[in-house]
């Protein structure tokens, strides 16, 4: 790695950019000393996760939240802290959730489920229904209305375990949550039970948001758990004629008003804006430790760090905790239009949100020929620090509206491997964090943002 790095540098020193490298290469190693020996970061995710709990859009403690942070950026040596106000959904949960399999042969089976994240609920009494099973949208389009209608559909489709990066299954499965109760209902059916979006094989039902087709009935949808899904479909085989009994009190209520914090460090060019973010936002089943709390916490530490370190800024650094990424992206679609309407320019726009674990490396959404240009400048300035992903193709959703307003969106590449474990299920809670893990990520986020602001990433 040594001889690599010194050869590194040789070719900088031909093209004149050595000690701009050295520069660099001493200050990125400053950054992660100060980053490995503060607690700051997980001492705030401490406080969102256990103190202020699920952070659901529209809930007391999504506002919550909003003041916790807002008061400490306050804190912190930002030249202006403040709230852009945005209207997001209001779903609530409820206080019931109940399935069981009803078999001629098993008799009565609880199951564990919750409701999808939008979905209507089945109101007092809930629904009792003949039980499909499909594993394709093929496949149910294929039984036609004459063996859909009346009938809940049960999408069991797996997320494929040969993936070695885990966001690669979510992508092909998670359609079925999204999309599955409008399709079921286009057939006729009164309701739909999703496996879980998640890898390992529990007892954990893991939500996350739908979205209701316009002109289609609106059906209940739930989430089963994996090991749930597995003895569902077991009994299904045994015995055909299986029912469902489900029973939701989930609605949604009239929009209601919050807002992105944001956090502003002026540079030399104020309408240049290098931004880092997370949502603040989180699932009311559990604590959102890892979605999104760490990406969070990370964003204002990557900050808090270059400016401990006399980092001039040349441009204006930005934290953007964005609100209401889980259930209707608001937070991401109102900070773009701002940005739009104030001519602003991001040369970087950079987001967590893919857990605390262990970074790994960065996607960008940028131009083929740009990435080319910096991606082995990247790779030896970072791989020293465990950084080796650096992959042309993906960011975040909160910044993804910022497209033709960037020239840089990327995205922190953490160890995918554990993350739907927890993602969007009541066990994302704070004692799944490690410290040193959620310090490295936010290392590599302020190196990033130096290397940005150092105009290295041009």
């Amino acid at each position: 790695m040594m001889k690599r790095f010194l050869l590194f540098f040789a070719l900088c020193l031909g093209t004149g950019r050595f000690a701009q490298a050295q520069n660099d290469s001493l200050l990125i190693r400053s950054i992660y000393e100060k980053a490995l020996e503060s607690h700051v970061a997980y001492n705030y995710l401490e406080y969102l996760s256990n103190r202020i709990g699920g952070r659901l859009s529209g809930s007391p403690q999504a506002a919550a939240a909003v003041e916790y942070m807002r008061a400490v950026m306050d804190t912190l040596p930002f030249d202006t802290v403040y709230l852009q106000p945005v209207m997001v959904p209001h779903w609530v949960r409820g206080d019931k959730e109940e399935a069981r399999a009803l078999s001629s042969y098993r008799g009565s089976i609880s199951l564990r489920v919750c409701a999808l994240g939008n979905s209507v609920g089945t109101g007092e009494g809930g629904i009792s229904a003949p039980v499909v099973e499909v594993h394709s949208f093929d496949e149910l389009k294929a039984l036609g209305r004459k063996k859909v209608e009346g009938k809940i559909v049960f999408f069991n489709v797996p997320m494929k375990q040969h993936h070695i990066e885990t966001f690669s299954a979510y992508g092909e499965a998670v359609r079925y949550r999204v999309s599955g109760a409008s399709e079921a209902a286009k057939l006729g059916a009164v309701a739909v039970v999703v496996r879980s979006m998640g890898t390992a094989l529990d007892d954990e039902p893991h939500t996350g948001a739908l979205r209701y087709e316009q002109g289609v009935p609106a059906i209940p949808a739930v989430a089963i758990s994996t090991r749930g899904a597995e003895q569902l479909s077991a009994l299904l085989r045994q015995d055909p004629s299986t029912r469902l009994f489900i029973e939701t009190h989930c609605r949604m209520l009239p929009d209601v008003l919050s807002y992105n914090v944001i956090g502003e460090v002026w540079g030399e060019r104020r309408d240049t804006v290098i931004a880092v973010g997370g949502h603040l936002d989180a699932w009311d089943n559990g604590d959102g430790a890892h979605d999104d709390g760490a990406g969070c916490v990370q964003s204002v530490e990557a900050v808090r760090i270059l400016r401990q370190l006399g980092v001039k800024p040349r441009y204006t650094w930005r934290v953007v905790l964005f609100m209401n990424e889980e259930n209707g992206l608001r937070g991401g679609i109102e900070y773009a239009r701002m940005v739009r309407e104030r001519g602003e320019h991001h040369l970087l726009a950079l987001e967590s949100d893919a857990g605390g674990f262990s970074p790994r490396g960065f996607s960008f959404d940028m131009t083929p020929e740009h990435f080319r240009r910096i991606q082995n400048y990247l790779k030896n300035m970072l791989e020293p620090y465990g950084l080796h992903i650096f992959r042309l193709g993906g960011s975040g959703a909160d910044i993804s509206p910022l497209k033709g307003s960037a020239t840089i969106l990327a995205g922190l590449r953490p160890d995918s491997q554990r993350y739907f474990d927890y993602h969007h299920t009541a066990i994302d809670t704070f004692d799944k964090i490690n410290r040193r893990e959620l310090a490295l990520g936010a290392a590599a986020m302020a190196s990033l943002i130096y290397l940005a602001n150092q105009g290295m990433l041009h």
